[in-house]
Order: structure tokens, then sequence, then C-alpha cells
């Protein structure tokens, strides 16, 4: 999503990551849990939007990163960090996402600004690039990229990987024109594929039927996130116009549905007010069980939104078990009482069990702006979950500060980081916690 920083008066703006092959045994989380700060940002710089991955095969390394181009890499399990700044001469402008392929290789996504101008330049945002790193996060290529398109935006990208041949499997929202009023002017879900570990890419297309307004706003199409399933198929959801849509293709990306399916409402729609924060989405993020427990090839797909009340926002998911044909009514994910706001939610299913992990933020022990970060687990497959509070301590946001549009969560092995902003008023800080299943 467009990153708009409302503080210092300017505007900045694959495999889910997780992999296969031990078995944990009982499903146990302690309550002691350590926070780790990666990042704190001095006067002049942001630190939000952060995304994480774990290695597939030694959980070990981790990779992540923040707006507008850190790049963080743990090698002990996320206990001490390095950070660097990503660079390439296609211009890294937000939108960070970090995910692994099954051969070990990170990637790194990320908007465009090749002419180093930003806003005063029609080449602004004309591609999304892919960086691809082969030794951990040490170095990275110049990176890959969507054909330039110009003067059309390509926004809020989202990776995944297909664990039955490595394909990385990618999808945004395209704008005519962002933030133009016009009718003529639409937004629509785009896909493209890369079969080469990232060297390239196929031919961007859209899987939208129905565009949306190119406001960034509820009548805008957003969020789009993909995912894999068992048997190559591919799946993605996103928001517009308070509902969640739903598509898949059967054919490696070839073909599509014919009709969307809206595989849920969402009332006050996607884009909400949250007390103390610049602003607020509920866009869904879409993930499938490849373990080789009971609920394997099972889709899921986690939300936000304000069904319950504009003071009472919550964290849902719903699951198919027919490959999208079906789905059940909203499982509310949260387990306070009503009348409490939790928001910016995250995913991730651990391949190795099947068991779904959550991440949000949550105000439920408090009548203010302050903030906990919260997990909420489930090891039968969506029916029931526990919640636990993973931050230290609350913070308190300022909501003239760009806090960001979303966090992320990393499960491999039994293995748990999550990442989060946070925001003491006007310092923002990217923290992680050291959570393992026993």
């Amino acid at each position: 999503m467009r990153l708009v920083f409302f503080s210092l008066a300017f505007v900045l703006g694959l495999v889910s990551c997780s992999s296969t092959t031990k078995t944990v045994k009982q499903a146990s989380i302690s309550k002691l849990i350590k926070n780790i700060k990666i990042d704190e940002a001095e006067f002049g710089r942001y630190a939000c939007e952060p995304s994480i991955c774990i290695h597939p095969e030694n959980t070990d390394i981790i990779v992540a990163g923040s707006v507008l181009n850190q790049v963080y890499t743990s090698l002990d399990g996320g206990q001490t960090w390095t950070m660097s700044n990503m660079e390439s001469s296609s211009g890294v402008y937000g939108d960070p996402v970090i995910r692994a392929d099954f051969k070990g290789n990170f990637y790194y996504a990320h908007l465009s600004n090749p002419n180093n101008k930003a806003w005063g330049d029609e080449a602004f945002l004309d591609r999304i690039v892919v960086q691809k790193s082969e030794d951990n996060g040490k170095t990275w290529n110049d990176g890959s990229f969507t054909p330039p398109n110009s003067p059309k935006d390509q926004d809020k990208e989202w990776l995944a990987v297909d664990p039955s041949d490595n394909t990385i499997l990618m999808t945004w929202t395209e704008f005519d024109k962002y933030k133009s009023k016009e009718p003529e002017d639409r937004s629509r879900i785009m896909f493209t594929k890369s079969t080469d570990e990232g060297e390239t890419w196929s031919e961007p297309f859209g899987i939208s039927q129905v565009e949306g307004d190119c406001l960034d706003g509820d009548q805008t199409t957003e969020g789009a996130v993909p995912a894999a399933g068992i048997n190559g198929e591919y799946f993605v959801s996103w928001s517009m116009d308070e509902k969640i849509y739903f598509d898949r293709s059967l054919d490696k990306g070839i073909s599509w549905l014919s009709k969307d399916k809206i595989i849920s409402n969402q009332p006050g729609g996607w884009d909400f007010e949250i007390p103390g924060i610049s602003r607020c989405n509920g866009m869904p993020i879409t993930e499938v069980d490849h373990s080789n427990g009971p609920h394997r090839g099972t889709i899921y797909v986690n939300w936000s939104d304000q069904r319950n009340g504009t003071d009472d926002t919550d964290i849902w998911i719903s699951k198919s078990q027919d490959n999208g044909d079906s789905w059940t009514d909203p499982i509310r994910v949260n387990d306070d009482l009503a009348g409490k706001h939790q928001f910016f939610c995250w995913m991730d299913v651990d391949p190795s069990t099947g068991y779904i992990y959550i991440v949000f933020y949550d105000r439920r022990a408090y009548d203010d702006t302050q903030t906990d970060v919260y997990l909420a687990y489930s090891t039968d497959g969506a029916q029931s979950f526990t919640n636990i509070k993973i931050s230290e301590s609350p913070f308190v946001p300022a909501k003239q500060i760009f806090f960001g549009d979303y966090c992320d969560i990393s499960a491999v092995n039994g293995v748990i980081r999550p990442i989060w902003t946070r925001a003491d008023k006007w310092k923002l800080s990217v923290w992680t916690a050291l959570i393992e299943l026993k």
C-alpha cells in the first residue's frame, strides 16, 4: 500500500515462510516470552511495515525487512540482528515482503522508484521489484521486475512459493492513477509468477473480475495475498466493498475462476478507523496447510473488520476444505469480551504441524490507546484458538506518525517469530519475540 507519512510533511511512502521436516509433539507455548528489539528509527527515518522469514531448513537463519529499505539478518534464531540498506537500480520504496523458496534463497519484494524522483516522476511505482539473496541475506542482486507499465501504479504486492516446483507467485494492486477521483480510473488485482528463482517473471495480467476505484479505500481492490495448494493450485484473496473475494487457478496460473467468489462479508470494509493509528486496514491473508496432519490441504483466510461496531474491531478466520468451493462462517480469533480493538493481523501455518499462528495488536486490557501485541494459535484446524500476550509492555501510538499497513509472522518446525512495529508516540521501532512450541 502507498506509504503516507503524516508527521514529517512528505509522503514516502514465498512459500509462506515455512517448510517441512520435524514433527512437534506437544502444543504448548510458554508465557515467558522474550522480546527482541530489531531496529529503532532515529529522527527522519522510519521503521514500520516489517516482514520476516525463517530459513526453511535452518531456523537459526532469519531475514526481515522494514520501510523504507531496511534489511535485517539473524544467524542465532532472532536473538541478535545485523541491519543494512537494500539498494537497487530500480529504486527501493517500501512495502517490503521477505519470503524464502524451498532451496533456501531469500527474496525481498518492494515498490520501485527507478529515477529516484518519487512523486515528481511518471516512472515512480511503474513496476514491482524482487531482489534475491543466495547467502542468507548478506548480499542481494540488483533485482528482477515485472514489465514497467507507467503511468499506471503498481502497489501492495505479496509473495508465496509453490512447494511442488519452487515457483514464486506474486499478486498486487494496479492503479490506473493512484488517488484519482475520475470514474474511468480503476484498480485491479494482478498476477505473475517466476519459474526460474526470480530471474524472470511471466507477463502480468488481471485476475479480478470486479475492478475498484483508485482512492485507496474500501472501494479499491487491495490486499491480495497468494498461496499455493498441496497439488499445485494457486489461491488468492483480497478485499473490496465490504467483501472478501477469493480466486483460484488449477492450471498453474493460466486460467482462473470465471467469477470471483465472495467468501465473506467484511462489515465496515477493509479501511477503518482505530484511535491513535494514522490509518488501519483489515485486508485478508491466505494460507494453506501443507502438513501431513488431519487438516492437510485446508485453505485459511484471516482478516479483521468492525462487524461488531466501530469500537470493537475483531480478528476473523474462515476455512475451506474443498479447494475454495465452500467456506465456513467467520470464526472469531480473539477471545476477549466485546468492546475492545484488535487489528493489523497476519497469519502463518507451520507445515510441520498444520498449526495456525496469528499475530495482532490488542487493546483488551485498556480503555485508552495503550496497545499490546498478541499471538493466537490453533492446533485443531481453526476450531478454537488460544490467545497469549507476547509483548512485554504496551505502547501508545500517535496518529500523526505513519504506523504502516501490516505486521508479519513466520513459523517453521515449531519455531515462531512474529514481527511488529512499536510506536512510542513519536518513535518507531521493530520487534520480534522468541517463541517456540514445546
